[in-house]
């Protein structure tokens, strides 16, 4: 019989299935079989299954002893491959996502929350929008973080607050209050309302320089939740929003214009630095 694929198994219909039934084979690849005691002039078919092919099976032959016969139209095809594709609900990757970034910190301690590494974009609901600014503006680093502002500001006796416990106090709420603000308004308010994502998308791949501007640009621009790159509306009007909020909570002395704008303006340079802080330190 003529070319078989390699290691094929050869079988005949019950009512004709001689024993034994012998193979050889050559190196190129050729089979043949030897089949003994086949009834004379009974109809049988030839079927050949080979692993990851589709079986094979002749036309009707009838065969007499002695007789050798060349089979010259056996082709396999391939055979049909199950494949199993998962299906995932885009409202459950993004809070798998949001779970994962409220995990994320900074030398294991500084709260990381608005990055975002993976490659897969999926908007944030405003539901998950608020969760994630409620989280950050709840941590206990961030609280932490406007204590220490607080003592600073009151070893630099500014704003103009009365010293002691009492201006401490004033210190801390102005600053907590300026930082929570500035995140529900830029991070949960802005975006639910501009359909904007209010994370910051991590690159890792390209040049220092593409980088490095990708990093200067994540205040200016954002990722819309149509998924296309537009103007960072709720981020610059997060950090405005929450410096005039300012004025009413600070000393009349240290309100105006120019406090709204160089609070705005220290936020904005803060995110940049964090920014290219990690594109430089995962590189």
């Amino acid at each position: 019989m003529g070319m078989m694929p390699q290691s094929p198994a050869l079988s005949l219909p019950s009512m004709a299935r001689p024993q034994p039934i012998i193979m050889s084979s050559r190196p190129d690849g050729a089979a043949f079989f030897t089949l003994t005691d086949v009834p004379s002039a009974v109809p049988l078919h030839v079927m050949i299954s080979a692993k990851g092919f589709a079986d094979w099976t002749s036309r009707e032959l009838t065969l007499i002893p002695g007789q050798f016969l060349e089979l010259t139209d056996i082709k396999l095809v391939v055979g049909e491959v199950e494949t199993s594709v998962n299906a995932v609900d885009p409202e459950q990757l993004a809070i798998q996502q949001v779970k994962n970034e409220e995990k994320q910190r900074i030398f294991g301690v500084i709260p990381n929350f608005y990055t975002s590494y993976d490659e897969t974009f999926v908007p944030l609901s405003a539901k998950l929008k608020f969760q994630l600014a409620f989280k950050a503006s709840t941590d206990a680093v961030s609280i932490s973080a406007a204590a220490f502002l607080a003592g600073i500001n009151q070893a630099a006796d500014t704003p103009n607050d009365v010293q002691g416990a009492k201006g401490y106090g004033q210190r801390f709420g102005a600053a907590y209050a300026t930082g929570v603000s500035d995140i529900l308004i830029g991070g949960a308010v802005l975006p639910s309302l501009l359909h904007q994502d209010p994370r910051y998308f991590y690159q890792g791949t390209g040049t220092k320089k593409s980088r490095a501007l990708h990093a200067i640009s994540s205040p200016f621009i954002a990722k819309g939740d149509n998924s296309s790159w537009q103007l960072n509306y709720s981020s610059d009007g997060g950090d405005l929003a929450s410096g005039a909020l300012s004025n009413l909570y600070y000393p009349s002395s240290n309100r105006g214009a120019s406090s709204v704008f160089t609070n705005a303006l220290i936020t904005t340079g803060g995110r940049m630095a964090n920014a290219l802080a990690q594109e430089s330190a995962l590189a």
